[in-house]
């Protein structure tokens, strides 16, 4: 199996990080391969807002949490994040998956943790939120798609079973 093949089939979600941040060389790659992602029409949507502050992802994690009602750490300890954003036309909503799948897939490639967590699109549709893209010079009308959120894993899980019964195969005649 290619090791392209081998990270997209053992990628799983992590839940549980070191107290460490990643490396900005790590992260560079990671938003390297997120702005590679497919998007249509070549329109390129997708905007990241990498957040290593600590301060920052801590505000993050408790407007997360207000959406649900919740006061804890939806970012499972992540010292880390990668927001996806998309600028709202074409197909922004499914470039912004793409550029997350990328995100993801690059971070475990590279031995890092990583979870898509979603209420990104409550989070900057707040007030708050709104304020806190124009500080980040964010004043696109953009529409936020997830937090990617990375560290290092803490414990490994087992990997999940794949459910049977997902594929149809379609197949003319053989020649």
């Amino acid at each position: 199996m290619n090791e392209t093949i081998r990270t997209l089939t053992e990628r799983r979600s992590t839940r549980s990080y070191e107290d460490r941040h990643v490396s900005k060389a790590e992260l560079d790659q990671i938003v390297e391969a997120g702005l590679h992602a497919p998007s249509g029409m070549n329109r390129q949507t997708p905007r990241l807002v990498v957040v290593s502050d600590d301060a920052t992802v801590k505000k993050l994690s408790a407007m997360n949490a207000a959406v649900l009602g919740s006061t804890g750490d939806p970012f499972y300890g992540a010292r880390d994040l990668i927001i996806v954003l998309s600028k709202k036309e074409g197909t922004y909503l499914y470039d912004g998956s793409l550029a997350m799948g990328n995100l993801l897939n690059a971070a475990w490639s590279l031995g890092i943790g990583c979870c898509w967590i979603h209420r990104a699109k409550e989070v900057f549709e707040s007030e708050e939120g709104k304020r806190l893209l124009h500080t980040w010079g964010v004043d696109e009308e953009v529409e936020g798609i997830g937090f990617c959120i990375l560290g290092y894993e803490k414990e490994g899980k087992a990997r999940s079973e794949v459910k049977a019964g997902r594929v149809y195969y379609v197949c003319g005649e053989k020649k």
